[in-house]
């Protein structure tokens, strides 16, 4: 079984992949993780196993991040000492004081007094006080263990940082106070009252997997994805032997644990009765798992990506988990990684002691052919008997579970067919009875399309008839046209004649009319100076006949009638 899954959960921490053992003296070169923010010691209640591990951060920027905060806290205190005695919360105030009481004046505080409380409280899971700070620190966590009003319906209600500082309390893990670390208010009070991995890589639900055993059903907070059945902590280690899985039931141990607890032991072998080889108990399942093929699977799959000191460390975690195996194949695995440990120790090169490690797994198993090919490791007849009957009942087993299977899959696929079969049975009902309709539908299309085909001829008749009714009425149009024209002119030349005439009339009038006037002026003139009629008569009577105005033909209008003006 590979080494843990370590599922990542949407929107979860991305965190560092090395930490140090859980038994510190076995690694003595082991380093402590580099955080992207104040260095994080381990918990008074934390081991190293157990260590929050950040994106790992360079210490030039983790010394500013220092000198930052001090200089924040020194341009903070005149913010702090402006507020009075009676808003001033301390630690001890918000693990003893009812949580609505502390959430209100918590709301009056200003940021700054806030992250300083923060400040404090990693201060003391730090450790770095001593035996003060791990004092102080059992008396908090004494006093919210031991309060049965912090329930879910009650931290509801806390603020943010309130609720960060109790769920930091409660688990001794500083991760909770770091300003990286953005958990929902409900996530924070799951992990509160253990109803959620206090892992920040993991945060699944707990039980993890609805697991049903009695570890993960009796131990609070336990999550049987990333944390060890022995210790209860967890890490962020994968593609490692740091790390033993049950075959059975996926429980995870870490290797120093089971050495330390003694369920890494010699045991019967599942090649057959009578040979021992070395395997591990599950604390989980009481189950054992043999660990020679484990160990050659993490190698053969995780081994090539391994740096120098990562592989230095496998090598050493696989030869104390076979020190004391009396199975030929795992002393001479032994001795093998205590001879690369050496040669590395002496300069060699890591891809050439992983490239010789894989070599070695695979002359092992060469050996364990050639040994069975060769008669080595003969048994007596009953025992051979009682493995070829074992190894039939297995097959019967298999075969029956197949059978099983396949018979399942079988009924499952009849019943699909059987619906398949109903589905096609109404489909055809349905179409039956649609048939009807669709002839209805047809008929109707087709007179339908009668109707249209008439309808258009139709228009076009009456359109032909609308085009000759048009040229038709252009035609006579242009008749009336011509005939006004023409009647318009005869109009005109008869109503110029009837003028004419008139003014001939008219004229001929007034040369009468002139002709009696001068007649009777004459003979004015003759009888009152006995002669005939001067020069200046005559010249008056050409100006009156002169004076006579003629209309013009374009000034004539009908049924209208010109007067002639006379000069004066």
């Amino acid at each position: 079984m590979l080494p843990p899954r370590q599922q990542q959960q949407p929107g979860s921490l991305q965190t560092s992949l090395s930490l140090a053992s859980s038994d510190p003296h076995m690694l003595p070169n082991a380093q402590e993780p580099r955080f992207n923010s104040d260095n994080i010691h381990e918990s008074p209640t934390e081991s190293a196993s157990s260590r929050e591990t950040w994106p790992t951060a360079d210490a030039v920027t983790a010394k500013k991040l220092v000198n930052g905060k001090t200089e924040n806290d020194s341009t903070e205190q005149p913010v702090i000492r402006r507020l009075s005695s009676a808003d001033k919360i301390t630690l001890r105030d918000i693990v003893r004081e009812r949580v609505d009481v502390i959430s209100e004046k918590m709301h009056r505080l200003p940021d700054e007094f806030l992250d300083e409380l923060k400040n404090q409280l990693k201060t003391i899971l730090e450790g770095n006080g001593g035996s003060q700070s791990r004092e102080e620190f059992l008396i908090l966590q004494k006093f919210v263990q031991s309060r049965s009003d912090l329930t879910a319906k009650t931290l509801i209600r806390a603020h943010r940082a309130q609720l960060e500082i109790l769920v930091a309390i409660n688990m001794g893990i500083q991760a909770f106070l770091h300003p990286n670390i953005s958990l929902s208010q409900t996530s924070l009070i799951e992990v509160f009252v253990y109803k959620r991995c206090r892992n920040i890589a993991c945060q699944n639900q707990l039980p993890a997997d609805d697991c049903a055993c009695k570890i993960c059903a009796s131990r609070n907070g336990f999550c049987n994805l990333c944390m060890c059945v022995i210790c209860n902590k967890f890490d962020f280690e994968v593609n490692t032997c740091r790390w033993i899985g049950c075959d059975f039931c996926s429980h995870w141990t870490h290797t120093d644990c089971a050495i330390r607890d003694g369920q890494i032991c010699m045991g019967p072998a599942k090649s057959g009765a009578g040979l021992t080889e070395m395997v591990f108990l599950c604390r989980a399942c009481n189950r054992t798992s043999e660990l020679l093929g484990w160990v050659k699977d993490v190698f053969q799959h995780c081994a090539p990506a391994w740096d120098r000191e990562a592989l230095m460390r496998e090598l050493d975690f696989v030869s104390r988990i076979f020190r004391g195996s009396d199975d030929p194949r795992g002393k001479k695995l032994f001795l093998k990684c205590e001879d690369l440990l050496e040669k590395m120790r002496g300069g060699l090169a890591e891809s050439t002691a992983c490239r010789s490690k894989l070599i070695f797994f695979q002359e092992l198993d060469m050996e364990s052919s050639t040994s069975l090919e060769n008669g080595e490791g003969l048994v007596a007849p009953q025992e051979a008997c009682n493995r070829i009957a074992d190894v039939v009942q297995e097959a019967i087993r298999k075969m029956e579970m197949v059978a099983d299977e396949k018979l399942r899959m079988f009924k499952k696929a009849r019943l699909a067919l059987d619906a398949c079969e109903r589905e096609l049975e109404d489909k055809a009902k349905e179409v039956a009875e649609l048939k009807p309709e669709r002839q209805k539908k047809k008929v109707q299309i087709e007179e339908l399309e009668k109707i249209v085909r008439l309808k258009h001829a139709e228009a076009d008749m009456f359109q032909l008839k609308a085009n000759e009714a048009k040229q038709e009425a252009e035609r006579l149009q242009s008749i009336a046209l011509a005939k006004s024209d023409k009647s318009e002119e005869e109009y005109t030349s008869s109503y110029l004649k009837l003028r004419l005439s008139e003014a001939e009339a008219e004229k001929k009038y007034l040369f009468e009319k002139i002709k009696l006037q001068e007649s009777s002026r004459a003979s004015q003139s003759q009888s009152s100076n006995g002669g005939e009629p001067s020069q200046m008569t005559y010249s008056k009577i050409r100006e009156l006949l002169h004076g006579y105005n003629v209309p013009s033909k374009a000034d004539s209008q009908p049924n209208e009638r010109h007067s002639f003006r006379t000069n004066p």
